[in-house]
């Protein structure tokens, strides 16, 4: 189907069950504007729940817990007792296919390739590959033995010694390599990104992390992390953006505050949760952490209990998209700051999201964070350090370029900010949008510029 009739089909949807939602409010009177305030406070008592399991410990924890799960349970149990389920029911699925179509529609026409350049293939590639990652996804997919199937020098991680990656990439040049890349998770990325930037040589992704947040980016295969190897053999080159944290660079993020202090714990690596919920009360209540102060180009950030720094700006409009950049060469950092002081800023977030008070976003070029004398804990693609302070964070446009397959996921993830903005505009005119990598469509010539 073609993105205009995915966005007719979306309004459609979307009116459709605009009119069907109109017996919860009109035809049932006050009870069904009673049945909306119901759902408004069981959100917010949700965000409540969450906050005091978050905040506090024993008993205030355990109440938290049951009033998140009574509101999940109650809120439904209402609307199905109140004889109007059927209209509340058929008009969330007009809602979600439409939805869901919309976003469709918008992803259609964000799939251009980004401003990309074919080049010839390397002659002799290198590769460092983590055993570990991903629960030993390069095992499981046999990355060593088809990447060397394709020429390619592989150089496997000892598991139960620590090097130095970085240095691994300096001598893996000095030797002849002109391709940089890297089987493993992004703080592994990132350092032997940072070599092939110095460098100016091309730099490649395979995905055999965890969350794999730089390749889901870059457009990448998640599902066959051996797809990611195609690019030596048939592939483009695209140039993104570079973040430098004190002269460290970074593909994705760094963290201050809450999260960075968290990381810290040596106990955060073999049990995530147990450790996030014994350390984040002190966290919350300001009775431990580092404090610490932020501006964004020059202009003081209200002091926050957690500040996130991006490669790029993340994507806005709910928090599905939190987790995605719809470009990587917008030439900006971005910035997110969070401070929730009580039970009130909790039900804001939870019923506002994005628009929350306690949440604040922005763009920057360079981001400086400062504290007393000494070291501040930041956590770095999710490597937990301790940077001496003041830590500026910088960005480097176009400073990496990156080999992609020629045949990709997909080359960008649509942004769904403006979504229904958007669609309005796909269903009335029908033209084409600009690709959300940013960049042209088409592909340039060999060894054009």
């Amino acid at each position: 189907m073609s993105a205009r009739l995915l966005a007719v089909a979306a309004l459609g949807c979307a009116g459709a069950a605009v009119l069907i939602g109109v017996p919860l409010l009109v035809l049932a009177g006050p009870h069904g504007v009673g049945l909306l305030l119901a759902a408004l406070a069981g959100l917010a008592a949700v965000g409540v729940g969450a906050w005091w399991v978050l905040a506090h410990r024993g008993l205030l924890r355990l109440l938290g817990a049951l009033l998140a799960a009574a509101a999940v349970v109650i809120v439904p149990v209402l609307f199905f007792s109140s004889g109007l389920w059927g209209y509340a029911l058929a008009a969330a699925a007009l809602w979600a296919a439409g939805l869901a179509c919309a976003r469709q529609a918008v992803r259609q026409r964000s799939t251009a390739p980004a401003h990309a350049v074919v080049r010839p293939p390397p002659e002799h590639p290198w590769i460092v590959m983590n055993p570990r990652s991903g629960g030993g996804k390069v095992g499981e997919f046999a990355l060593v033995e088809r990447a060397r199937a394709l020429g390619c020098e592989v150089v496997v991680l000892d598991a139960d010694r620590p090097q130095d990656v970085a240095a691994l990439a300096r001598q893996a040049l000095a030797d002849g390599a002109d391709l940089l890349g890297v089987a493993g998770g992004d703080g592994t990325q990132a350092l032997v990104a940072g070599v092939a930037s110095a460098h100016d040589v091309p730099f490649a992704v395979v995905p055999a992390g965890t969350l794999n947040h730089f390749a889901m980016d870059l457009g990448l295969d998640l599902t066959d992390p051996a797809r990611a190897l195609d690019a030596l053999s048939d592939g483009l080159e695209v140039r993104v953006d570079l973040g430098a944290v004190s002269g460290r660079p970074f593909v994705n993020t760094v963290s201050f505050g809450a999260y960075a202090d968290i990381v810290q714990n040596p106990a955060y690596r073999d049990a995530k949760a147990a450790t996030v919920l014994d350390v984040l009360p002190g966290l919350l209540s300001g009775g431990a952490g580092t404090p610490f102060t932020a501006e964004t180009d020059g202009a003081a950030v209200e002091p926050p209990q957690a500040l996130l720094v991006s490669n790029n700006p993340y994507a806005a409009g709910g928090f599905a998209e939190l987790g995605r950049r719809p470009r990587l060469d917008s030439g900006r950092l971005g910035v997110r700051s969070i401070r929730i002081t009580g039970i009130a800023d909790a039900a804001d977030l939870a019923v506002r999201g994005e628009r929350a008070m306690s949440l604040s976003t922005a763009t920057a070029r360079e981001v400086t964070v400062s504290a007393g004398p000494g070291t501040l804990p930041v956590a770095v693609d999710g490597e937990a350090l301790q940077l001496p302070t003041p830590v500026i964070c910088v960005i480097r446009p176009r400073a990496l370029r990156v080999r992609v397959p020629l045949a990709r996921a997909t080359a960008r993830p649509a942004s769904f900010h403006g979504l229904w903005r958007r669609v309005v505009a796909l269903a009335l005119r029908g033209g084409p949008e600009r690709a959300a990598g940013g960049g042209g469509r088409g592909r340039r010539r060999p060894g054009a510029r």
